[in-house]
């Protein structure tokens, strides 16, 4: 009986060995099926947001709804899907990386700087936004070029004619950088309070309200998690509080990584450049903030099921 014992402990003791070995692994690829099941989701959003935000002359006079039905009458259905493609190639990489990320930076920055939630929070959300932007955004350029193309007028074949063609004819590898700074400035605050604020009203509802939001971890019933629609209550507001603050960076990103394929290139080199010739052609309003209702439609969904599929598979990985 003993001996029998003995041996079950030892191997839920290798058990859990392997689970902490592992443990970097399963959150990333958490994080990564969470970011593919979110952008999926609003692919069609994003292909339409990506044709206001840089002006395209077959849609911009148009607005949200009418350039969907545009596309879909131009284009065809898959139109509207045009550069998802590449969107998981970059998306899965990039969710893993910044969801993987969060939880390193939030733990080091614990033991660093204190035992300051909301701080931690608000760091590692930047950070983590930071670093996954860093290493995924070639992707993110061969993926706006490929959604900006419409069909008839293709200067690129694919997703690897892509890579090819910006490297030989943009300055080799400083090519698929191109809006790389306002994308980390406009990131910062963004992924800041889009963690920040997710981890603050599900900390704030598991305490106040924790037989109505909240249920025990599928795998370890000591921690509670949100239920789901709690869960995409809180990711649809950490949504729409982080693209309110960050959106102008964003369109100033999308010019500057079209900015080799539009007629006025020569304007849009810099972000300070950018931002000034989006402001001063186009206003404030339909410039700076053109497509935010579109934004706001893709984004909210877009982060709750981000956030709630990473709660979820949390769960199914055994991370809690």
């Amino acid at each position: 009986m003993t001996s029998e014992a003995t041996v079950s402990s030892s191997g839920s003791s290798v058990a859990k060995s392997g689970y902490k070995d592992y443990y970097w692994l399963r959150s990333f690829v958490a994080g990564g099926v969470a970011s593919c099941c979110a952008k999926t989701t609003i692919a069609p959003l994003d292909r339409i947001k990506i044709l206001l935000q840089a002006q395209n002359v077959h849609y911009r006079h148009l607005g949200i709804l009418a350039t969907a039905f545009a596309v879909k009458k131009k284009e065809g259905f898959f139109g509207l899907y045009k550069g998802n493609g590449a969107m998981m190639v970059r998306i899965f990489p990039y969710g893993a990386i910044q969801f993987m990320a969060f939880d390193k930076y939030k733990k080091l920055l614990k033991k660093k700087i204190g035992k300051s939630e909301h701080v931690h929070r608000l760091l590692a959300g930047s950070m983590a936004g930071i670093t996954a932007v860093i290493f995924t955004y070639p992707l993110d350029m061969v993926r706006a070029r490929l959604a900006f193309q419409v069909k008839g007028e293709h200067r690129y074949k694919g997703i690897i004619h892509a890579f090819k063609t910006i490297y030989l004819k943009e300055g080799g590898f400083r090519g698929y950088y191109r809006g790389l700074v306002p994308t980390i400035v406009g990131m910062a605050p963004y992924a800041g309070f889009s963690f920040f604020t997710f981890e603050t009203l599900k900390t704030a509802g598991l305490r106040h309200a924790p037989e109505l939001l909240g249920k025990p971890s599928s795998d370890n019933p000591d921690v509670m998690v949100l239920k789901t629609h709690a869960s995409l209550f809180c990711g649809g507001i950490a949504g729409a509080i982080a693209q309110s603050i960050s959106y102008p960076l964003d369109v100033t990103r999308r010019r500057m990584q079209l900015a080799a394929i539009l007629p006025d290139s020569e304007k849009c080199r810099t972000m300070f450049q950018t931002l000034k010739y989006v402001c001063t052609q186009h206003g404030i309003r339909r410039g700076l903030y053109r497509g935010l209702s579109l934004n706001y439609i893709r984004c909210i969904p877009s982060q709750a099921v981000a956030f709630t599929t990473y709660e979820f598979m949390r769960q199914v990985l055994h991370l809690n």
